[in-house]
């Protein structure tokens, strides 16, 4: 990361990160204590954190672009899966001496870039100095419409469940990062790291999925994982058809090498795609909107009575038993 950090800590704010705020009025030059914001009348503020650490969530060798990217979309995800668009963020950084000056420019100048691609801006936060590894905590802020809000507890018994994009890319991606898939092209290889660093939040299908989805999530901790979570919130069950997860070409090529790989891509975390239940019937809906927002939007199972948890079954209808059901935090 580099040498020594040679500038007190509000000389990091005013040169770093004030220029990210300069588009939010209430974000008062973060010179004051507090942002104070206007929210429009007929609409909720949607509110959503999210902690990254180096050596946990991103290799400590990343490049401060990639972590950027990771650390802001990761948040935004969580928004898209409540429908939400989002508006603003604050930003909370702890920073090991060897994060210095030239790290925080490129940090910075990509999270400005960012910023422009999701029309976000910087409003607040708060910088520190740590001992341990770098760590940042992203609190995210986005609005929508009320009543309009996706929910995990609103899944139905008979729900069609779907997810958007392709599934185990980015667990995928980690182990090309860790010296595996040497079987496949480098080109291959590449795509799936790139969907690891920097994941796609969907932001506008989320904006997109009210009046069709029942329950909705992001696909964080793994699809498995995150199934469950609908499951456990609504008091439901699910079925999994493990052979209609859709895979990317690159995917596909890691299966191909080594079928056992699919409990990766079921459990493996980081997608950052939506996952979402919606009732029997809108399947014309679901393929509308998917052509609309040129994303593929993929039945994967259904909706069960229960609580039951969630049943995956391989493509010759047994049942699969995986060793767990995604990324866990502890």
């Amino acid at each position: 990361m580099g040498g020594p950090r040679r500038v007190g800590e509000f000389e990091v704010i005013r040169r770093f990160f004030a220029p990210l705020a300069a588009a939010a009025p209430g974000a008062l030059g973060l010179a004051d204590d507090a942002a104070v914001l206007e929210v429009e009348a007929g609409r909720r503020l949607v509110v959503t954190t999210d902690t990254v650490v180096a050596g946990g969530h991103f290799p400590h060798q990343a490049s401060p672009e990639t972590v950027a990217a990771k650390m802001l979309r990761v948040n935004l995800s969580d928004l898209a899966a409540m429908g939400a668009e989002a508006f603003a963020y604050t930003l909370s950084v702890a920073l090991p001496e060897d994060v210095d000056d030239d790290w925080l420019e490129r940090f910075s100048a990509a999270l400005a870039g960012e910023q422009d691609t999701f029309r976000v801006t910087l409003i607040g936060g708060d910088t520190v100095a740590t001992p341990g590894p770098l760590t940042l905590t992203v609190c995210a802020l986005g609005t929508v419409a009320e009543g309009r809000e996706l929910r995990r507890s609103a899944a139905r018994p008979g729900d069609g469940i779907y997810v958007s994009g392709t599934i185990g890319d980015a667990a995928l991606g980690l182990l090309a990062l860790g010296g595996e898939l040497d079987e496949l092209s480098a080109d291959h290889r590449q795509a799936l790291i790139e969907r690891y660093h920097r994941p796609r939040p969907r932001m506008e299908l989320g904006a997109r999925l009210a009046g069709v989805a029942h329950g909705a999530t992001d696909i964080s901790d793994g699809l498995v994982a995150d199934l469950g979570h609908v499951c456990e919130a609504s008091g439901v069950g699910a079925r999994l058809e493990a052979g209609r997860v859709p895979l990317s070409a690159a995917g596909r090529a890691a299966l191909d090498a080594a079928p056992e790989r699919m409990a990766t891509v079921l459990t493996g975390g980081d997608d950052y795609e939506i996952l979402f239940t919606a009732p029997t019937g809108s399947n014309d809906a679901v393929e509308r909107l998917s052509g609309e927002l040129d994303l593929p939007l993929t039945a994967v199972g259904r909706i069960s009575t229960g609580p039951g948890g969630v049943a995956v079954i391989d493509e010759r209808g047994a049942e699969m038993v995986l060793e767990r059901g995604g990324f866990s935090h502890f």
